[in-house]
């Protein structure tokens, strides 16, 4: 999910921003005529995969969080920012959000960038270059740049073998609720300490 700040957001401005990306993409991918692939998997095997790549990854992510010094910085700053924000919607808010996140981001960068750089320079060109510039969307520091680019990588590799837009819309939304989710229940756990008027 891109970084908004909460004294900018309210909730309908966060989904009507969440949303634009997507209207942008898909804007893109009929302008220019991009193959959006949706055969690979059912609908249900969709959901299935995209949820249990959604947990995966996030698992992963908190594991490599804790190899010290994997990654460079520190992520408590942007986990204090993200808290923040995130803590001042309600769970109908934060789910839509991360919900309309997967479904808009990904019709922009892996159905738009990634598909039309696929038919121009291949395939790992397309997905190298689409998750960098998905990092870049999310810079905060160059840490979070480095994990939403391996995010992207992720979903953009996942992309390429299942030939499903639907699972990969799916696993970005169910991560992002389980990511949202562990951070306000356990934000111990990325050394955020909650505020008392939270």
């Amino acid at each position: 999910m891109a970084k908004t700040a909460k004294s900018q957001l309210s909730a309908g401005n966060a989904l009507l921003f969440q949303g634009g990306i997507g209207v942008v993409g898909l804007i893109l991918i009929l302008l220019f005529d991009i193959p959006v692939h949706n055969s690979g998997l059912s609908w249900l095997a969709s959901l299935g995969w995209g949820c249990l790549g959604a947990i995966a990854t996030y698992g992963l992510l908190v594991l490599l969080t804790r190899v010290p010094g994997l990654l460079p910085g520190n992520l408590e700053r942007q986990m204090r920012g993200l808290h923040d924000f995130a803590a001042g919607f309600g769970w109908p808010v934060l789910i839509a959000l991360s919900l309309v996140a997967g479904v808009g981001e990904e019709l922009l960068f892996r159905g738009a960038v990634q598909g039309w750089l696929t038919l121009h320079v291949g395939a790992f060109a397309a997905v190298a270059v689409a998750s960098v510039l998905f990092g870049l969307v999310h810079y905060v520091s160059f840490t979070y740049f480095l994990v939403a680019t391996g995010l992207g990588v992720v979903l953009g590799v996942a992309y390429v073998v299942s030939d499903s837009m639907a699972m990969i819309m799916i696993w970005h939304g169910v991560y992002d609720i389980i990511a949202l989710f562990c951070l306000l229940r356990f934000p111990h756990w990325f050394g955020v300490t909650p505020r008392p008027d939270q």
